[in-house]
């Protein structure tokens, strides 16, 4: 029986907030990243025995890799600290804070550091595009697009129109939900965009088509961010939390995982799954070995979920995958309220991707966060009333890289 983490807490960036309009880069996102975390956990640099950081694209944005130094570098009082970069597209990040529960399982570190950073808006947004289309099969999707991930998720709801039937209403009213949910959010990208009476319906003017299936209000935003959390061992949160005046009961706490990874290919993950009873049996896989770990059965057991919504087709692929509906039924989950606030299992009321904001790498870390806010019911304008237990689903490339989490109050 492997040993159980804690999250002490954990600091985001505004993301809001184009970092090269300031003057500043990737490096300042560390920076504030790595303070914020510390501050907001009330740990000095000293306790921090290993760091991972997340991180997809630095290399295309910045011509900059070797980010697990770059910390030290910022933060010269955690020289020495040993330090890993992770990549692994959109669930980078997820993939950090899992390599770092290893170390604290395995009994090697009982306090590290898990950051997600991505800068985007220091290009255009078309070279943005163009960069993440890296984390595809370059030369190899055949989809006939300019830009791949609208057109590869665009491709997505074209399956499930086939196979089960699609109402791109569903499709409008996810972003409908998720961009009033970001108005909440004191972090959101888009917290104050305005919208008019037709901007989530099929009205080319006011929401055009970007490629075949996906609309612009479909798709999540090219965003600069960081998100990071403190993963610690059992003893060293207890410790914690006594100085502090707490219980473990008051803090977060990783109940489960899960992550499975596919072929890039998108067109060879829609094939293999004809006839089968879900469209990406991998993912579906994901989420129970999550719910095993966890000692949950299933959905009923989950207050909220956190999940990957690049664009709406993903959020509505995560619905009948994570049981909110029956296979193919995620129009169900949406029309009977049962993921906007005050429904039987709210859906990204951070307002996701979508609406928060995706810095790519940042994302894993941000969703542990706000799981672990909810859970502590620290979520304020946000908070999921009595919420003791939330998932998170991150998804890297077309639903290639699968990470899910179960946080629950400890």
């Amino acid at each position: 029986m492997s040993q159980a983490v804690y999250i002490l807490g954990g600091y985001q960036t505004d993301f809001a907030k184009v970092w090269s309009r300031h003057g500043q880069d990737i490096a300042d996102i560390v920076r504030e990243t790595t303070l914020g975390t510390l501050q907001a956990c009330d740990l000095d640099a000293s306790a921090i025995q290993s760091i991972h950081v997340g991180n997809a694209f630095a290399e295309l944005q910045r011509q900059q890799a070797h980010l697990g130094a770059m910390v030290a570098q910022v933060v010269p009082e955690l020289w020495g600290v040993p330090a890993m970069r992770h990549e692994g597209a959109c669930a980078s990040s997820s993939l950090a804070a899992l390599a770092a529960m290893a170390e604290i399982e395995a009994g090697r570190y009982d306090c590290v550091l898990v950051l997600g950073v991505e800068e985007f808006k220091n290009t255009s947004g078309h070279e943005a595009s163009k960069n993440q289309s890296a984390a595809a099969w370059q030369g190899r999707e055949d989809i006939d697009c300019t830009f791949m991930w609208p057109a590869a998720f665009g491709r997505v709801a074209q399956e499930y129109e086939e196979r089960y039937g699609l109402d791109r209403r569903h499709l409008n009213r996810i972003a409908e939900i998720n961009y009033a949910n970001a108005r909440l959010n004191p972090l959101a990208q888009t917290r104050s965009w305005q919208f008019g009476p037709d901007s989530f319906t099929d009205n080319d003017e006011t929401n055009p088509l970007i490629e075949p299936g996906t609309r612009r209000q479909d798709c999540g935003q090219v965003t600069d961010g960081g998100a990071g959390v403190v993963l610690v061992s059992a003893r060293f949160a207890e410790e914690h939390a006594r100085r502090q005046g707490k219980t473990l009961a008051q803090l977060a706490r990783i109940a489960g995982w899960g992550h499975r990874t596919a072929g890039i290919r998108l067109l060879d993950k829609l094939e293999r799954s004809r006839g089968q009873t879900y469209m990406f049996p991998h993912l579906r896989q994901t989420i129970e070995d999550t719910w095993r770990r966890a000692g949950i059965s299933g959905i009923e057991a989950i207050d909220g979920v956190e999940t990957h919504d690049c664009f709406t087709t993903t959020e509505y692929v995560a619905l009948d995958h994570l049981g909110l509906s029956a296979p193919g039924q995620s129009w169900q989950a949406v029309e009977q309220g049962t993921i906007a606030p005050g429904g039987r299992c709210p859906v990204n009321m951070s307002g996701g991707l979508i609406g928060c904001g995706h810095p790519v790498g940042a994302t894993g870390a941000r969703m542990l966060l706000d799981a672990s806010r909810q859970v502590t019911g620290q979520a304020g304008p946000m908070q999921i009333e009595g919420a003791r237990r939330v998932q998170t689903l991150n998804i890297g490339g077309s639903l290639a890289t699968v990470a899910s989490f179960v946080v629950e109050a400890g």
